[in-house]
Order: C-alpha cells, then structure tokens, then sequence
C-alpha cells in the first residue's frame, strides 16, 4: 500500500504541471482604480465657481499636511481698508469652516475649525494689524490654529509678509504668528512660530 502511494505522487505531480496554471507570490486582484488622486488639487466646484467676489485660496487638511484650495469672498465695495481687513478674515473664517465639497471629501480633504467662529479688529493698544479670534489661538487645536494661520497669512487680512497678528477675545496680549514650511507639511506636530508684539 505505501509502495503504490509513493509511485502516484509523481504522476499527481506530472498532472498538475500540465495544467498550466503557475503559483505566484503577487496579488492580482487590486480592486476597482480610486476616482480622484488622494489630497490632489481640488479646483472650484459649481457653487464657488459662479459665486460673486474676490477669488481667494484657504488651506484644508488633507492627510498630515495642509493644502490651498480656491474658494471666493464677497466684500462690499467702498469699504475702508480697516474694516475690508476685517471682512475678509471673517469670509476666510467662514469657508474654513464649511464643509468641503463632495469631491473634496472624496479626495481625502477635512477641516478642523469650527463652525461660527467670529473675529474683530483691534481693540485700543493692539498692534493696527491686529485680529482678534472669538476663541483665544492658544484653545484652538493646532491643525485649527494651523490652518488659520496660513490662511490669513496668504490674504488680505494681512500685511502680506507671511504673518499675522492673532489674539482672543481677551488677555493675553496678541502675538505674531507665521506659517512655515514645517507648518504647512505637519501642522499636527509643527504649531505656527509666534513672537510678542508690541501694542501701538
């Protein structure tokens, strides 16, 4: 009996080799292509597209980093440059917090700054530059932080030279905050540099 099964097997071996059929170590089934490149420059939808005002860019998280994405603020024309400040922080605000389209979720875009979020001028002994946060800068998360940071660095609500004057609803004083490379590539583990400022 063990005779005739030791003879078999290399007859059961022939018989598999004929069927053509090799054995591999690589997977061959990957799954249905993704539709959309993950944190892949997201343009415009429909809505912002045809929406009135002034073409800006706000910075989502997408994966570890931040990301700039095109959306539009609306200002009223004739307005002073104090209070135009003002306004477009508030939009920038705003679009922060809405959330992002359908195809922006899809390709892995988020935001962590919260919905009614509100911020004023400078009050008397501020810096002229001075915003001022409902919530202190030092309560935000810092991807939060993060993405307000870059945000109104890169926009009219600032003085242009990659920096913004943040405080809160009260003490302490402002402070200058700039986004960075580091800031934009890991805004979870790289808060936005900042430095006192001295009050006019």
């Amino acid at each position: 009996m063990t005779v005739r099964r030791l003879l078999a097997l290399p007859v059961l071996g022939l018989l598999l080799a004929g069927c053509g059929i090799r054995a591999t170590e690589v997977p061959t089934d990957y799954g249905p292509a993704p539709s959309r490149v993950r944190c892949s420059p997201a343009g415009p939808d429909a809505a912002d597209r045809s929406a009135p005002g002034m073409a800006v860019q706000v910075f989502l998280l997408c994966g570890s980093s931040l990301v700039s994405v095109d959306r539009t603020v609306r200002v009223p024309d004739g307005t002073a440059d104090s209070a135009r400040r003002v306004l477009v922080a508030q939009g920038l605000l705003d679009r922060l917090a809405a959330p992002p389209s359908a195809a922006e979720k899809e390709a892995g875009y988020t935001t962590d700054v919260r919905a009614g979020t509100t911020v004023s001028g400078a009050r008397p002994g501020d810096p002229e530059d001075t915003l001022r946060l409902s919530t202190a800068p030092d309560e935000l998360t810092s991807y939060a932080l993060a993405q307000i940071v870059c945000t109104f660095s890169d926009s009219a609500a600032a003085e242009g030279d990659g920096s913004v004057v943040l405080g809160g609803p009260g003490g302490p004083e402002p402070r200058r905050y700039t986004c960075t490379d580091e800031v934009r590539a890991r805004p979870g583990s790289n808060e936005p540099p900042s430095a006192a400022v001295a009050g006019d």
